[in-house]
């Protein structure tokens, strides 16, 4: 009977993940790859690309000589991230589900799934490393700072993280192509997906009305004049500037851009002068999820990220009873409700919670 470790690599019909999976065959694993669908196209545009992906799935472990399996969690991704998702945006917030995505999915039912089919480990394509010392497990950042991906991964539990390999740690993306052109995988020149998790590339605006009746309402200055009008305060977020739909009124000083949406009024506030508005101090969070565990230090210093694309940030945080304050050494730009706000010490990340508010 084989010693063999079995591992089992959540498959997306992406070139990280097909690689992810040729490195483990390579350091000696009994490798299986398992594709999730988490999407029914029964509506819109036909941009999920599902069945497309499958296809490449399927060439990949071809090549590779492995097993693989198709499971279907479109229940739990509807109960789970994509109610969720609505019920943000309905609040007028920002939500962000991939992270849900990621706690909810990929390492809940697909975890739990890979270990009836006999996971020592799981495995994803994505950009972080780990550290398992004993029952303890420290969610690390990846070698490629480009890529890092810690910042979808803030809400995972010790016992999320338990038994997890994550392949790219050490590799930067030129690399990976490299490695699957040189392989023959046909996922080589793929491009890298974007849009909603498990949604794909579409329409947002139009996916959005397709769930949440769209409300139309006034864009207004703090003094009073009316602007034009907004589509649905749910498709606009802090500072933006584009798609306003205000042209032939640029102020002196710049474009227009929002700094507040008032839900009670339906009333999508703009401004064009300087942006000092949209700076705040600091924020407040209801909680936290802490990797490893919450700090003895109830105030400390690291850093954080407010978005997926921004660089660390030095904050200091404070642990109270009623909820953690964020309090930035540089004032920030469009802090989001609804977005997350990660933490960093040195290559460790240190988990992260929902921005409840920004402070000025």
């Amino acid at each position: 009977m084989s010693d063999k470790k079995t591992v089992v690599v959540g498959m997306s019909g992406g070139v990280d993940s097909s690689v992810a999976a040729l490195l483990l065959k390579e350091q000696g694993y009994n490798v299986i790859g398992l594709f999730m669908k988490n999407w029914e196209e029964d509506d819109l545009d036909g941009c999920c690309t599902a069945e497309a992906d499958y296809t490449d799935v399927r060439r990949v472990c071809s090549v590779l000589n492995i097993p693989y399996y198709g499971v279907n969690f479109s229940k739990e991704y509807m109960e789970r991230v994509f109610k969720y998702f609505l019920a943000e945006y309905n609040k007028g917030r920002t939500p962000n589900p991939d992270v849900l995505c990621n706690r909810e999915i990929k390492f809940g039912p697909f975890k739990q799934y890979a270990e009836e089919l006999g996971a020592d480990y799981i495995a994803t394509g994505h950009y972080c490393g780990i550290l398992h010392e004993g029952d303890t497990h420290y969610l690390l950042k990846a070698k490629d700072q480009n890529k890092d991906q810690t910042y979808f991964l803030n809400q995972l539990s010790q016992k999320q993280l338990n038994n997890v390999l994550f392949p790219l740690a050490d590799i930067e993306k030129p690399e990976v192509r490299k490695i699957a052109e040189a392989n023959g995988l046909a996922t080589a020149e793929k491009k890298d997906s974007t849009g909603i998790c498990f949604i794909g590339e579409r329409n947002f605006r139009k996916f959005l009305m397709s769930y949440i009746p769209a409300k139309e309402g006034d864009i207004k200055t703090y003094d009073g004049k009316v602007l034009g009008k907004h589509l649905g305060l749910m498709y606009y977020t802090i500072g933006q500037r584009r798609g306003l739909d205000v042209g032939g009124q640029k102020g002196e000083t710049g474009r227009w851009f929002v700094i507040e949406k008032d839900l009670e009024h339906n009333i999508l506030y703009v401004a064009h002068e300087g942006e000092e508005r949209l700076y705040s101090k600091g924020l407040i969070m209801a909680s936290c999820n802490w990797i490893p565990f919450e700090p003895e230090e109830k105030t400390f210093d690291c850093t954080a990220k407010f978005r997926y694309r921004q660089s660390e940030q030095e904050v200091t945080v404070n642990i109270k009873s009623e909820c953690i304050e964020v309090l930035f050494k540089e004032k920030q730009r469009a802090i989001t409700e609804g977005q997350f706000a990660v933490f960093y010490k040195g290559d460790k990340c240190l988990g992260g919670g929902v921005i409840e508010k920004a402070l000025f």
